[in-house]
C-alpha cells in the first residue's frame, strides 16, 4: 500500500461518490481527486462516463467508519454507531456491550488497535 495514505479532502471525494453523482458535473472535490483516487484503483470511470467506487473503496470507506467509531467509543462509551460498525467491532472483539445495557466498552485488544493505528498515522 505504498503512497495510499488518503487525505481528508480524497475520502470525502469517496464518499459523495459511493452516496452517488446526482448532477451531471461532480462536484469540485470529486473532480479535484479523481484522478488520483482512480489511479489508486479506488473509483472507476463507466463507458457514458459515469464515476463509481470500486469494491477496494467500498471496503477502505467502511474500515475507515470502523477506526472513527473505535475512536468515538473510546470517547464516549455511549457512542451510538452503526449496527454493521458495532457488529464488525465487537466481531473482532475490539468492543463489548456495556453491563448497563446502552452503549460499548472498548476491549484491551480494541485499545491495541487504537494504538497501532495512532502509530501508523491513519
Amino acid at each position: 500500500m505504498k503512497n495510499e495514505k488518503l487525505t481528508t479532502d480524497e475520502y470525502d471525494a469517496l464518499e459523495q461518490v459511493a452516496r452517488g453523482i446526482k448532477t451531471e458535473r461532480p462536484s469540485a472535490c470529486v473532480a479535484r481527486n479523481a484522478k488520483r483516487l482512480s489511479g489508486l484503483k479506488l473509483l472507476s470511470y463507466a463507458r457514458d462516463g459515469r464515476l463509481s467506487i470500486t469494491d477496494k473503496a467500498q471496503q477502505l470507506l467502511f474500515l475507515r467508519r470502523c477506526i472513527m467509531g473505535l475512536r468515538a467509543v473510546a470517547a464516549d462509551p455511549l457512542t451510538r454507531l452503526d449496527t454493521d460498525v458495532a457488529y464488525f467491532l465487537g466481531k473482532k472483539a475490539h468492543i463489548v456491550a456495556r453491563a448497563e445495557g446502552e452503549g460499548h466498552d472498548i476491549s484491551d485488544k480494541g485499545r491495541d488497535s487504537l494504538a497501532d493505528i495512532d502509530t501508523l498515522g491513519l
